[in-house]
């Protein structure tokens, strides 16, 4: 699509802000761009064109029997979807739910039979753009069959271990998809009780001989979040809460259910004592023998950005056991090989590494070692297979793991792992199965990690140079916060939309992504560094870090600046209140009050483990986060963005910024994007975030 004109961008911010002027009783008015803008943002718009390209990768997945690969192109949304032999992945054939040659459908979310024999995917071919469906294909050159009759929001298709049904997460009737990151809903009605829009679990059998609806077997009055097929095939361990989802994930318990009976809880985080009390849970995995269910348990920030440790419990409730406890890396996903061995994806400093977990003795003991070997692979680059959060596909036997992997140098591809294989570390220690994107060079420049001292900390990050990087020149250096906080920068390939490293090096800065304390990638007590103390450890991390850049590589120090989305905004806004240190800045979708935020945003249940206590019992200690609090001293020109239907962090948080700024006659801007949530889906608004960025760190700490 076409860039944002910046006229039309400046008319969007001016209808948001009126409209949210009204709603909160000040004025909002948008400046109109000077006419010699319009070359300059021209010239910026040809410098990044190049960012995204390449053949993109949505999902991929190994057959059970390790003899076919199929995957997506396109994105994890969905695109064209094909399969191909093991031994040779240039030998593609489609797999479509077209029926004609010319029709175009939207394919996503495959799933093997545990037979091998057929796959389930779904696709958008009998009501294009508006609703998916469950297809089968039995791999045989015909259009695949039909399965269901949804109307809704439908995810994560999986087999039953016998093969006779597919249960996947289901939203009957839903206006958005599940989940906090999309555009909430204008309020009406009774806030927190009308339009709730529950997800379940829901489940079809195999039968091609029509589509009809699918059974929902988990209550009506639970939103699940993930499920776990039980071994047995007649129930599910799954993680839900009561209603509303998108803001009670922090909350949620385990449960275990039979088909056809009532759920029971398993697991309560926020009643069980120990280090898990109050924290988040993610990933159930049941063991082979039904007798025990692993998932991921610590402090995460959003659902979906996982990390913590690996915690076992019987299945049938009882004290959980933490396997990982003091280990230095974060794990994101696991699968049980066996009753006494875990795969278990995890995020150790910027590596993305697989390691083999063998647990002796009593699984459940506390006493019993935990054998975690050396990886698999380990490699400084970003690796999945398009389900979760470092999620991998495997086979039957475990004896092949497949995902697709790229770092900020080298372009998506296939992959394969065989853990009876010795790999080197890198990707050149995995058996490449692709060359989709061979020859591609990014538009970029080099990047590098790095790492430093902070108060007791080691900490890395990522540091990209300039484009046209030149040693006896001095650049500029942007600062860039990623979300979360319970999330890490790894190495992959993309420009992406919206605030990008890969933008702001092609303009010749220097771009320096750290993962503070509060990141994944060293253990759970680094990740929990950061309690009670937003702002303050963290921006010491993010200072020490640019000391350590600074002294290594040709940066000016005088043309520092900072951006960030989410937890990055928050970082973005604070920090330019505790330090003249940034002389420009760019907040993404951040907040700006505590206090007020804890009233205004959708998911306030995701504050107390960081806070200690709610903003009513103990205000002071949500004050000396707040920007708000010491705007007095801020300085630095700051551009605000935001989605005018967030729900993590609404726009009112950036308004209250943007008018304190004004008030202290500091140079800024507000662009309010309509029918954006926290996450933006319409890729002309991520380009014009992207290209205004650009554009303020050009007006006042230009690259030359």
């Amino acid at each position: 699509m076409p860039p944002l004109p910046r006229r039309g961008a400046v008319r969007i911010a001016t209808l948001a802000s009126a409209a949210i002027a009204l709603a909160f009783g000040f004025s909002a008015v948008a400046q109109t761009p000077a006419a010699d803008s319009t070359a300059e943002r021209s010239r910026i718009e040809d410098a990044l064109s190049g960012l995204n390209k390449g053949r993109g990768i949505g999902q991929v997945a190994v057959s059970p029997d390790g003899t076919h690969v199929a995957w997506t192109e396109g994105s994890r949304r969905g695109g064209e979807l094909v399969v191909a032999p093991f031994d040779d992945l240039r030998d593609t054939r489609p797999i479509t739910a077209a029926t004609k040659s010319d029709e175009h459908c939207r394919e996503s979310e495959i799933v093997w039979a545990p037979n091998s024999k057929s796959l389930a995917f779904l696709s958008d071919c009998a009501r294009p753009d508006d609703q998916a469906d469950l297809y089968l294909s039995h791999l045989d050159g015909a259009p695949a069959h039909r399965l269901t009759v949804l109307n809704g929001y439908v995810a994560a298709p999986a087999f039953s271990p016998d093969g006779s049904r597919i249960a996947f997460l289901y939203v009957e009737g839903a206006t958005r998809p599940a989940g906090a990151l999309a555009a909430m809903k204008p309020p009406s009605g009774v806030i927190g009780e009308d339009g709730l829009e529950i997800q379940r679990v829901a489940v079809t059998p195999i039968d091609l001989s029509a589509p009809a609806a699918p059974t929902q077997v988990t209550p009506a009055k639970l939103h699940v979040f993930e499920f776990d097929w039980a071994p047995d095939s007649a129930g599910f361990a799954y993680i839900a809460a009561d209603p509303p989802g998108e803001n009670n994930w922090w909350v949620a318990k385990l449960f275990a259910q039979s088909i056809g009976a009532d759920p029971r809880v398993v697991l309560d985080p926020p009643t069980v004592d120990g280090p898990l009390h109050g924290l988040q849970i993610a990933v159930p995995r049941w063991s082979p023998d039904g007798k025990v269910i692993a998932f991921i348990g610590g402090l995460m920030s959003d659902q979906g950005s996982t990390g913590g440790d690996v915690w076992l419990i019987p299945a049938a409730g009882g004290a959980p056991r933490d396997i990982t406890a003091n280990r230095p890396t974060s794990p994101a996903w696991l699968t049980w090989d066996g009753n006494d061995h875990l795969y278990v994806s995890e995020l150790a400093g910027g590596n993305s590494q697989l390691l083999h977990y063998h647990l002796q003795g009593d699984r459940l003991s506390s006493g019993s070692p935990v054998n975690f070997g050396s990886p698999i692979f380990s490699i400084p680059g970003t690796v999945g297979d398009g389900r979760m959060e470092m999620s991998l596909s495997f086979t039957a036997n475990h004896s092949l793991f497949v995902f697709h992997a790229s770092t900020f140098d080298r372009g998506s591809e296939i992959y394969a792992a065989k853990p009876a294989v010795v790999m080197s570390a890198g990707l050149e220690g995995l058996i490449q199965l692709t060359h989709l994107n061979d020859g591609l060079e990014p538009a970029w420049g080099k990047s590098v990690s790095v790492s430093w001292k902070s108060d007791d900390f080691r900490v890395q990050g990522w540091l990209m140079l300039p484009k046209h990087y030149d040693r006896s020149k001095k650049y500029p250096l942007i600062v860039e916060v990623h979300g979360g906080p319970a999330a890490a920068i790894t190495s992959h390939w993309g420009g992406g939309g919206g605030l990008s490293a890969a933008a702001f090096s092609v303009m010749d800065y220097f771009v320096l992504q750290p993962n503070p304390r509060g990141s994944f990638g060293q253990g759970e007590a680094f990740t929990e560094a950061n309690r009670k103390d937003f702002g303050n450890g963290d921006l010491r991390d993010i200072l020490a870090g640019v000391d350590a850049v600074e002294a290594k590589y040709s940066i000016d120090p005088d043309r520092v600046g900072l951006t960030g989305w989410s937890y990055g905004g928050f970082m973005t806004m604070l920090s330019v209140t505790r330090t003249g240190r940034f002389k420009a800045a760019v907040a993404g979708a951040g907040i700006s009050d505590w206090l007020s935020y804890y009233g205004e945003n959708s998911i306030d249940e995701w504050m107390i483990p960081y806070f200690g206590a709610s903003v009513y019992d103990d205000p002071s200690v949500y004050a000396k986060s707040s920007a708000i609090t010491y705007i007095k001293q801020v300085h630095t020109p700051t551009l605000v963005v935001v989605g005018d239907r967030d729900g993590e962090c609404p726009a009112p948080q950036s308004f209250e910024f943007w008018h304190a700024l004004r008030a202290e006659h500091v140079p800024t801007e507000l662009v309010v994007y309509p029918n954006e949530g926290h996450g933006f889906v319409d890729p002309e608004h991520s380009r014009d975030v992207m290209v205004r960025a650009v554009e303020w760190f050009n007006k006042y700490m230009p690259p030359t």
